[in-house]
């Protein structure tokens, strides 16, 4: 989400940036600016919503007059559409001062209210203008671009990359970094800033990192870092080890492996905003007043593919935690059988894209049968979101690869926020149990992150499997939704047979497909687990070792009971029953990647498919 560059140094800037911009294109974004300071300190910005062609057609019309400082952004739309007006950079200091943000400042309304008591107007509807303007008041009192930063980065909430630039210091850009990516790049006489290094690698392959709630200050000879309390940091250098053309894809193998990375940051992001004192408070569902929320006898899940996996665990939390019964079914078959909705059904609706034609004539179709929609999306503007009465956005940032990864992490994460919030205003979650699930969910990505360093030993089965022709997956409870989206990445991606059953199907019929070698992943519930599904789950492995089938268990640390019957087992972090899908989906989709990259297949387009499948 969103491209961010800075540069000072003897270059021409707009080069620097506009390269630099092309290369994080990757990224998706929906508008696209520049600001300059020319050598007669004079600052200057252009910006438009579109691609960045848009804006290079632009500065070839009518030139901008060029310096050596300045900073270019590629923004994709949060608060307010994609328009001239809210994309970046945004002024402050009666314009001679530029800045550009990454991110989510989520108390920017409290903030705005304070700037327009004090007399500022607005040009724009984004939350990133508030900061621009704060900088620059603070800049006006100071005199300084960092001492102006630092006062106000401590007074942000939320997750932010902000880099500003003011006329008065020509030859100075001064970043801060919250929650989202910065790095620095080190030239000779030349400086870089950059959401990754794909920014600057054109022009230096040394980067320095810079940590969370740290600024930097980057002039042509010098790089300062200091942490929000303006206390010096020292930080690492490295070296790129990969070129510009490989700069699409922020020095990835794949846009898979990156967006599979991103996982963490997924999750986290998409929960941003959306708690309140230890509560979830959703501020999308305003247009599904409690009211409503309070009266809801049924609720409908409709999507495909990965998304239909995400609403099937999102099944079991919310019937658990609201205690109202519910329904997932393929978008494609639901309007076909004329269902029985009614005006007190929700319709929840869960697409990455907002495009999908079968979920989109879906929601038209329970609109007209009188049922409440809201949708679960994560794409700004798209169809579905329009075309529903309320929508939930999971803050993924553009999935590029065509098989979803980091989007159905989210997913689940979203409808697990919808799912508390139900419970809390239906009464069935008091708060002490509504905040104990939130806490829950708000340690996920660091879990997700030790599961993410598992993947080595993951790339190591799959060479050893790359020639394997079947594959199958069991899950009992939260778990045989997982099992069912592990097959699918193997589908998508290796094309081969993989199939996921729920364990306790397994001597109703599939047992039969058990041979000597077959490969058998197993979703395993935590002992903990009351309902007493680890102990059912292992005896299904027992059953299928004793057939000869090479077992991979997906288990948590220190579950010894499943040692002496699998052949391999990948562990992930201690967690309660309805956060473990979120952890134990990673190995799959690792796996999917390694096993179609083992076979020598393009993982990011597989035959066939299409990112956004805007047919029936």
């Amino acid at each position: 989400m969103c491209g961010i560059v800075g540069y000072v140094g003897n270059r021409g800037s707009l080069d620097v940036l506009v390269g630099g911009l092309k290369r994080l294109e990757y990224r998706g974004y929906d508008s696209a600016g520049v600001a300059v300071i020319d050598p007669e300190g004079r600052l200057g910005t252009r910006k438009h919503a579109g691609k960045l062609g848009v804006l290079t057609d632009d500065l070839g019309a009518t030139p901008l007059a060029d310096g050596h400082t300045g900073i270019g952004h590629t923004r994709w739309a949060t608060h307010g559409g994609p328009t001239d007006e809210n994309a970046h950079p945004h002024l402050g200091d009666d314009g001679r001062l530029a800045l550009i943000h990454n991110g989510i400042i989520e108390n920017f309304g409290e903030l705005k209210d304070e700037l327009a008591a004090a007399g500022h107007t607005f040009s724009s509807e984004t939350d990133s203008e508030v900061a621009a303007l704060l900088v620059g008041d603070a800049y006006r009192a100071t005199g300084d671009l960092t001492q102006a930063m630092l006062q106000v980065v401590n007074r942000l909430e939320g997750a932010f990359t902000l880099l500003a630039v003011h006329a008065e210091q020509p030859g100075v850009v001064v970043g801060a970094r919250r929650n989202s990516p910065l790095v620095i790049g080190l030239g000779e006489g030349e400086n870089f800033l950059g959401s990754d290094v794909a920014a600057f690698v054109a022009y230096t392959r040394r980067a320095m990192e810079i940590g969370q709630d740290q600024l930097v200050t980057i002039r042509p000879d010098s790089v300062e870092i200091v942490d929000f309390g303006g206390a010096p940091v020292d930080a690492s250098t490295f070296e790129v080890d990969w070129d510009a053309s490989a700069a699409e894809k922020g020095g990835w193998s794949s846009f898979m492996a990156k967006e599979i990375s991103e996982e963490p940051e997924a999750v986290a992001k998409t929960i941003i905003g959306r708690v309140d004192d230890g509560l979830v408070r959703i501020p999308e569902l305003d247009g599904l007043d409690e009211g409503f929320l309070s009266t809801i006898d049924r609720v409908v899940v409709i999507a495909c593919g990965t998304a239909a996996y995400a609403g099937m665990v999102g099944k079991y939390a919310i019937e658990q935690w609201a205690r109202v019964p519910v329904d997932v079914e393929l978008a494609h078959e639901f309007r076909y059988r004329e269902p029985v909705l009614g005006p007190n059904t929700l319709v929840v609706s869960i697409s990455q894209s907002g495009e999908t034609m079968d979920t989109l004539m879906a929601v038209k179709y329970a609109r007209k049968e009188g049922a409440k929609t809201l949708s679960i999306c994560n794409t700004q503007g798209a169809t579905i979101p329009r075309e529903s009465d309320a929508v939930v956005y999971t803050h993924a940032g553009p999935e590029v690869a065509v098989a979803s990864t980091k989007a159905f992490v989210a997913q689940i994460t979203a409808m697990y926020l919808f799912g508390i919030q139900l419970g809390q205003v239906r009464g069935t979650l008091d708060d002490a149990r509504a905040r104990e699930l939130v806490r829950e969910l708000q340690a996920v990505p660091d879990k997700l992150a030790t599961v993410l360093a598992t993947g080595d030993r993951i790339r190591e089965l799959a060479r050893w499997m790359a020639d394997t022709q079947s594959v199958l997956f069991l899950g009992r409870h939260v778990g045989y939704p997982v099992a069912l989206e592990g097959a699918l990445k193997l589908k998508e991606l290796a094309y081969i047979h993989a199939e996921g059953f729920a364990a306790g199907e397994l001597k109703h019929g599939p047992i039969a497909l058990i041979e000597p070698g077959q490969v058998v992943f197993v979703i395993v519930p935590s002992p903990r687990d009351t309902n007493s599904l680890h102990a059912k789950v292992v005896s299904n492995i027992q059953e299928i070792r004793a057939r000869g089938a090479r077992v991979i268990a997906i288990a948590e640390a220190g579950d010894a009971a499943v040692l002496p019957h699998a052949d391999e087992v990948i562990r992930i972090p201690l967690a309660s029953p309805f956060f473990e899908p979120l952890l134990a989906v990673v190995p799959l989709h690792i796996f999917g990647m390694e096993l179609a990259a083992a076979k020598g297949l393009d993982v990011d387009q597989p035959r066939n498919l299409a990112k956004s499948v805007t047919v029936e």
